[in-house]
C-alpha cells in the first residue's frame, strides 16, 4: 500500500467536522473541488470508502468510523511535533497575533511600526478575527482574549484593563431628552457580554436604532449620530457622556501555547506587545 499524504486526512477530519463539503471547503480555505479530490485520492490510497456521499451531505461510512479516532491521534500528534518545532525555532521569522477586530485596528496596528522597529529579523502577522482560534492547531501564535483561558497547556498574561463608557456625540444629546434617546448595541452573537447586558439594562425598553456584531461599525454610528452606545475607552474620545456611570471594565489577556512559548522569538514580541499595551491603556 502506498503511504497516505497527511494533508490528505487534514481534508477528510475537516469534513467530519463540518459534516459538508462546503463548509469543510471554507474551512480549509480551498474549493469544495479541491476537498472532494483529496478525500477520493485517500480513499483509494486506502481501499476504503469514508464517506458517503448524499445531496443533503457527506456521512461517514462504518470505515471512516473506525478510523477517525486514529486520525484525530495522529492530527494531535502532528501538531504537538509543530508546536514544539515552533518553541525550538530561532529568534527570526514569522510571529502570529490573532485578536478581536477593534483590538487589532485600534490598540495593535497603530503600534506595528513600534513593534517592528524593535524586533529585527520578526515578521509579525496580525489577524483581526472575531472568532477565537485555535492555539493548539497553530492558528497562531499569540491570541489576546477578553476570556481567561482554564486549559492548563495555555499561558496566560494580563495585559490590559478596558473601562466602557456611555457615548453619544454633543449634538445628538442637545437635540432630544433623555426620553428620546436611541442605542446602538450588539446583535444576538454577542448578547452575553458585560457591555450589551449594562446597555440592555440602562436602555430600559427605549428602542434600538441599529445593531452590529462589528464593535467599528457601532462606533462609526454613534459619531455620525444615530443614537447612543457602550464604548471602550480607547474609542470613546470625545463621546463619553457626563454624569453617567459605566461600571464596566474588562481584562484583556494575552495567550501563548506552552509549547510555542518556548520560541525566543515568539517570546520577545509577547514581552514587547505587552509593554506596549500597558502604555496604550494607562
Amino acid at each position: 500500500m502506498d503511504t497516505p499524504d497527511w494533508n490528505d486526512f487534514r481534508y477528510f477530519l475537516a469534513t467530519t467536522s463540518s459534516g459538508s463539503l462546503s463548509a469543510a471547503a471554507r474551512s480549509l480555505g480551498v474549493e469544495h473541488t479541491t476537498v472532494s479530490r483529496r478525500i477520493e485520492a485517500l480513499e483509494g490510497i486506502l481501499g476504503v470508502r469514508l464517506f458517503d456521499r448524499f445531496a443533503r451531505g457527506w456521512s461517514l461510512t462504518a470505515a471512516g468510523e473506525a478510523l477517525l479516532p486514529q486520525a484525530r491521534r495522529v492530527e494531535e500528534e502532528i501538531q504537538c511535533l509543530l508546536r514544539q518545532a515552533a518553541g525550538a525555532g530561532d529568534e527570526h521569522g514569522t510571529v502570529r497575533i490573532s485578536a478581536p477586530p477593534a483590538i487589532a485596528s485600534h490598540l495593535i496596528a497603530p503600534r506595528l511600526a513600534e513593534l517592528h522597529a524593535q524586533l529585527a529579523g520578526i515578521r509579525i502577522e496580525l489577524g483581526a478575527e472575531p472568532v477565537r482560534v485555535d492555539l493548539s492547531r497553530r492558528e497562531a501564535d499569540i491570541a489576546i482574549r477578553f476570556r481567561r483561558p482554564q486549559a492548563p497547556d495555555l499561558a496566560v498574561r494580563m495585559v490590559a484593563m478596558i473601562k466602557y463608557y456611555l457615548c453619544a456625540t454633543p449634538e445628538y444629546l442637545v437635540s432630544r431628552s433623555a426620553e428620546e434617546w436611541e442605542f446602538i448595541g450588539y446583535d444576538e452573537s454577542l448578547a452575553e457580554t458585560p457591555q450589551q447586558e449594562w446597555l440592555d439594562a440602562f436602555a430600559a425598553g427605549r428602542p434600538y436604532a441599529f445593531s452590529s456584531n462589528d464593535l467599528n461599525s457601532i462606533a462609526a454610528a454613534v459619531r455620525f449620530g444615530a443614537g447612543m452606545a457602550v464604548l471602550p475607552d480607547y474609542l470613546a474620545c470625545g463621546l463619553i457622556i457626563p454624569n453617567i456611570n459605566c461600571p464596566v471594565q474588562r481584562e484583556l489577556w494575552m495567550v501563548i501555547h506552552d509549547d510555542v512559548r518556548k520560541s525566543p522569538r515568539v517570546r520577545r514580541t509577547a514581552d514587547l506587545l505587552a509593554g506596549l499595551f500597558n502604555s496604550a491603556t494607562r
